[in-house]
């Protein structure tokens, strides 16, 4: 019914509030299933768990410009988001006060998706129990190791992607 990648990435944005890993699970997805989409749901959820994490740093800029692509993405992919168990008008009203948030460079504090699907959230719950995962938990601030989880990576796959991306488009030119 829901892609497992889907239901993972909840469960990390509601769980652990791990929004890398939100980012990671939802883009090997994408990446399989309509990679060639830049307006796609799945793209919009990934810039929202973006945003999220930039907020939580403190860097307002990327969580504006993140959360506004995110925001234009759900607007066109409204029927998506009902799709995926989500009430897309309080979606556009938690958005519309996060966004106010990070303009007025408040601190971050966690919130919920609102998932109108009981059967979504049944299998999430499931999910997060498997995982160790308590769902509804706020960010824990002390973990410096999912606050700044993007500076312990290994960004040897990302770098030769791109550097394989430039050297198609530079033949091409």
């Amino acid at each position: 019914m829901y892609p497992k990648e889907y239901i993972q990435f909840l469960a990390h944005f509601h769980g652990d509030r791990d929004y890398f890993e939100c980012h990671e699970v939802l883009e090997e997805y994408w990446k399989k299933t309509d990679s060639k989409n830049k307006s796609s749901i799945w793209v919009g959820l990934i810039l929202l768990a973006v945003s999220t994490y930039h907020h939580r740093r403190s860097n307002f800029i990327g969580a504006k410009r993140t959360l506004k692509k995110a925001f234009m993405i759900f607007n066109t992919q409204a029927g998506w988001l009902i799709k995926l168990g989500l009430d897309q008008p309080l979606l556009n009203d938690i958005l519309k006060e996060r966004l106010s948030v990070i303009e007025k460079e408040e601190a971050y504090y966690s919130f919920d998706l609102p998932i109108c699907d009981s059967i979504l959230i049944e299998m999430c719950g499931e999910y997060c129990e498997q995982e160790g995962l308590l769902w509804g938990k706020a960010s824990d601030f002390t973990k410096s190791s999912l606050i700044h989880r993007h500076k312990l990576r290994d960004r040897t796959s990302v770098i030769e992607e791109r550097r394989q991306s430039l050297k198609i488009r530079k033949g091409r030119e």
